[in-house]
């Protein structure tokens, strides 16, 4: 290994009298790629600012050799109290830093700087933290969850630009093409301890399941001699007592070890409710198109989804995978076209964003519906603990607030919620979300063991080829092209991956625009008086809506709010679900102006 730059030595953490890091050990060399992996809950991000110097440990050493830069990149950026993008990638420089490499990244990410950090998506905000991480070339680079919000021509992009970095990495994320492209060994943070291999992902589930075996083994050994000595503790202890003292005093610690031994964590077991099988034609649309505005979502697209098919939809954000999922279902009307739904379909839909979720509901009673310990599970009825258990939620979370969950909490639940209910269509929109690796195993063992039809939308690469059947791709403004296989097979085909919205958007050639082209251009020479004053109101209230956003959640953020006044918490969640409605259609409304401002002027 490399000399060290950075080094953890038996670093101890733990929350409410419960270790959660229990004397872990994590060593840096210089040039090093890391991934850091491990259940959620784990410990992972924790360890990770413990190496970054953002939080001390309740015990252990942190050791960074002279001169070394780290920069760290959080699962939460805070853009607050910059007045551009570029003003808060630029902060993160040090003197003697390159500030022209601030603004390329930027533009490389598909920025220009001048963003409001107020009025920036998830994705957005992403970009600007991996641009002020980036910039610097620091000899160490810990990076927590890049990869989320970011659509896959993002995803590919900091792949590419990682492996040209001479930095250090350690990595954290859910995205196993990403840590298998990119490490070249793996701590494992299990349990407490960190356990390394000098090995990249590739080879992870191998060397973690034989380790698990092993333990089985030595515990299975361990049993059989507390079985061995209490028989003899019942009829042996008999003469020279100090011998006999002493190995009493032995099995005592035998017991004490298997009861402090701690097994790994269950896995999650993935069920599914199945119904009666649908027709065997599930989905056909015929020529469908959809405009928002002047601006194509879908435009003459024809597809067959049949029984068991498996299509994943990809495509940078913003290309229209959510619309094109709402008109394939029936939940939203083409424009042109026809969509014809199958006989005897059952769909159950994965939320993408677990909109529908009520921070108030307790979490059985998201299960059972209220009223009731029971859930129905593939036609039987099963206590709501038990199943609670099956996605690994302990028995004193029944009656834990949705609101205070964590994002892998919250996954898991919606999961659960999801895939209890009968259904022979199921439709996915990033499921992927925020899903430990275990339970990304056990989703793709249940999407190919389902007897139905699934719709999925996807930014994961690895998790497109283990499950779908087919790929619909982006290929530029409100053209989507079918291909054969996973998302592997998709490059094979057409010769390159998902290209950002950005560059496949560029106007259709003259040939293929035909001699319609010139009478829509015409027709779109002038911005109406009402729509120049949206144009200049709508970003007033795209910023009040953000500021009122961050204040509601704010008062969610007391965790003591709910037992406290439960209405005063219900009011809150409702006006900041309406809120972010408001937000979310002032952002639409703004962008199809904004787009047909660009196509008028330009």
């Amino acid at each position: 290994m490399a000399a060290p730059l950075l080094t953890l030595s038996d670093i101890h953490v733990g929350y409410g009298g419960q270790p959660v890091i229990d004397g872990a050990e994590l060593i840096v060399g210089e040039g090093e790629r890391l991934c850091l992996v491990g259940r959620n809950g784990s410990g992972k991000s924790t360890l990770l600012k413990i190496a970054a110097g953002l939080i001390e440990p309740d015990g252990g050493k942190r050791i960074v050799q002279t001169g070394v830069t780290i920069r760290y990149l959080p699962q939460e950026p805070d853009l607050s109290g910059f007045a551009t993008t570029l003003a808060y990638v630029e902060a993160g420089l040090a003197e003697g830093d390159d500030h022209h490499r601030a603004r390329s990244l930027l533009e490389a990410l598909g920025m220009t700087g001048e963003e409001n950090p107020a009025g920036l998506s998830g994705g957005e905000i992403r970009r600007a933290a991996l641009a002020r991480t980036l910039a610097p070339e620091p000899d160490i680079l810990l990076l927590d969850e890049p990869t989320n919000h970011l659509d896959l021509p993002a995803i590919e992009w900091l792949e590419d630009e990682l492996r040209r970095y001479r930095s250090a990495l350690v990595l954290i994320s859910h995205d196993r093409r990403f840590l298998t492209s990119l490490s070249r060994a793996t701590v494992w943070l299990d349990r407490g301890i960190a356990r390394r291999t000098d090995r990249g992902f590739g080879a992870f589930e191998e060397w973690r399941d034989a380790v698990l075996e092993q333990e089985e083994r030595d515990r299975h050994k361990l049993d059989r001699k507390i079985v061995a000595e209490l028989d003899w503790l019942r009829h042996g202890v008999s003469g020279r007592r100090k011998r006999n003292m002493r190995r009493l005093g032995d099995l005592h610690s035998l017991r004490q070890d298997r009861r402090e031994g701690r097994r790994a964590t269950g896995n999650v077991r993935l069920t599914v409710g199945e119904v009666e099988t649908s027709g065997k034609l599930v989905i056909e649309a015929k020529v469908i198109s959809k405009n928002y505005g002047a601006r194509p979502m879908v435009t003459e697209l024809s597809l067959r989804l049949r029984r068991n098919d498996r299509l994943g939809i990809v495509g940078p954000n913003g290309a229209g995978k959510t619309t094109l999922i709402n008109l394939l279902t029936g939940a939203m009307p083409p424009d042109k076209g026809v969509v014809r739904l199958g006989t005897n379909l059952a769909m159950v839909t994965l939320d993408q964003k677990r909109e529908d979720l009520d921070p108030a509901t307790p979490l059985a009673d998201v299960l059972t519906g209220g009223g009731s310990d029971q859930v129905l599970v593939g036609g039987q009825y099963k206590h709501v603990v038990s199943y609670m258990k099956d996605f690994l939620f302990p028995p004193e979370q029944a009656r834990t607030p949705v609101g205070v969950l964590s994002g892998g909490e919250r996954g898991r639940l919606m999961l659960a919620r999801a895939l209890a209910k009968p259904s022979n269509l199921l439709v996915l929109d990033e499921p992927t979300n925020d899903l430990d690796l275990e339970t990304l195993d056990l989703l793709e063992e249940m999407i190919a063991d389902y007897a139905g039809t699934v719709l999925l939308v996807s930014h994961d690469r690895d998790f497109l080829d283990r499950t779908a059947t087919s790929i619909l791709a982006y290929e530029g403004p409100g053209r989507w092209t079918e291909y054969a296989g996973g998302y592997s097979d998709m490059i094979m085909q057409r010769g390159h991956g998902v290209e950002a919205r950005e560059a496949a958007a560029t106007a259709p050639k003259a040939a293929e625009a035909g001699v319609e082209a010139a009478p829509r251009a015409a027709a779109k020479r002038k911005l109406s008086f009402k729509d120049k004053h949206a144009l200049g109101a709508l970003p007033k209230r795209m910023e009040a809506l953000t500021q009122e956003i961050a204040a509601l959640q704010g008062k969610l953020h007391d965790g003591a709010l709910f037992s406290r006044d439960p209405k005063a918490f219900q009011a809150t969640v409702s006006r900041l679900e309406a809120a972010q409605g408001e937000l979310a259609s002032a952002e639409e409304e703004w962008l199809t102006l904004e787009m047909l401002r660009e196509e008028i002027e330009g």
